[in-house]
């Protein structure tokens, strides 16, 4: 692994009863975000080792354009509370797709189950995770839309502590891939948005930057290029923000292969919708140029991860052999950080999108110890 480090400057208590059901998520939601409206005992397979408690949550959050409902986990450590209540870390997952039945805490996933959630309760900290609004929920998940995505990750914590009085306030964010980007917003977007919360840090892996500067460029001449997954990415995106900003008109930059990439991705999830378009080129897709100001524009505010403002240490890991998240892209951000005057710790290491996870988890682990600091 290479390394640079940059610096400027009573236990498991949970609410068991069933809550109203939740209204329509189209409708103008009374209750505020972070409202919990369903929650269930995660048993069998959801099961984590070394957790006290394990409870999946449906609750209020805010989408592009208004309320939305999200679902999400929170998981416990054992024994009495420390003084001020359990720290959290609110981990934010990568791609699944965008179709309600890719939803992360809907299917078992044994790496978190059998080895990350487990380090994090056993380090101390409790564990909540989201779904994001859409995902399994009413409503069209907005696929890389960093501000809903961090408010999906702020009204978890909301949630959370809402349900769980053994929670105290002090918290951090971590998350992998389309979970790193959101990460980093929740970072810039958290400290205001919730002053009751203590957030401490973030640590991203394989946080896609930059995107906002490729969209312009791409048009019906883009072929297939040497990377993976970039259709069925691109798909989820506009999607996502065909659903959001109707008023963009976003099939009208598509041709028909394109609005077929895009029912495959409303209907899939990733690995399947992958194999299904991976022979299909961003060119194939495109029946013009996406390079109109407004698209553009809301585009940008959708991916851009910001570079300066930030109030808490940021942790950025990448990957040199990333084919999903190009090296390149990410040493561009994380020399605006730098720029800025952001507390940064950024790490390089050898792998590959998903080998980076296990080789910068030692690393993250010090990292997480560093901003929450001792759990009593």
């Amino acid at each position: 692994m290479m390394c640079t480090r940059f610096i400027a400057g009573t236990a498991g208590v949970v609410v068991s009863m069933a809550l109203a059901l939740a209204p329509p998520a189209s409708a103008q939601s009374a209750d505020g975000p972070g409202t919990v409206t369903n929650l269930a005992e995660l048993t069998g397979r959801f099961r984590v080792a070394g957790a006290a408690t394990a409870e999946r949550m449906t609750y209020w959050s805010r989408g592009p354009r208004g309320p939305m409902l999200s679902t999400g986990a929170v998981y416990l450590p054992p024994g009495p509370p420390p003084p001020g209540g359990w720290p959290m870390v609110a981990y934010a997952h990568g791609t699944t797709g965008i179709a309600d039945q890719c939803a992360f805490t809907s299917e078992p996933r044994t790496y978190y189950l059998n080895s990350l959630y487990p380090q994090l309760l056993e380090a101390g900290y409790a564990v909540v995770i989201s779904d994001y609004v859409g995902l399994g929920t009413p409503g069209t998940h907005p696929y890389l839309d960093g501000p809903s995505q961090a408010r999906s990750l702020i009204d978890g914590v909301r949630a959370a502590k809402a349900i769980a009085p053994a929670l105290g306030t002090r918290w951090a964010v971590l998350g992998q891939s389309q979970g790193a980007h959101a990460a980093l917003f929740t970072a810039h977007l958290a400290p205001a948005d919730a002053p009751e919360l203590s957030l401490r840090g973030a640590a991203a892996t394989g946080a896609p930057a930059n995107l906002d500067l490729a969209l312009p460029l791409a048009g019906p001449w883009i072929p297939r290029l040497p990377l993976d997954r970039t259709t069925a990415y691109l798909a989820m995106l506009l999607a996502g923000l065909r659903a959001s900003a109707p008023e963009l008109d976003v099939d009208g930059y598509l041709t028909p292969t394109g609005l077929d990439a895009l029912r495959v991705v409303e209907s899939e999830c990733v690995e399947q919708a992958n194999a299904r378009l991976a022979d299909v080129s961003i060119g194939a897709m495109l029946a013009k140029p996406l390079d109109d100001p407004a698209l553009v524009a809301a585009a940008a505010a959708m991916l851009r991860i910001p570079t300066d403002g930030y109030t808490v240490p940021l942790f950025i890991g990448q990957g040199l052999a990333d084919a999903q998240v190009p090296a390149p892209l990410t040493a561009k951000l994380i020399a605006e950080l730098r720029l800025s005057g952001t507390d940064l710790e950024a790490h390089v290491y050898r792998g590959d999108h998903i080998g980076t996870v296990d080789e910068a988890q030692p690393d993250v682990m010090t990292f997480l110890r560093r901003v929450l600091g001792p759990v009593q």
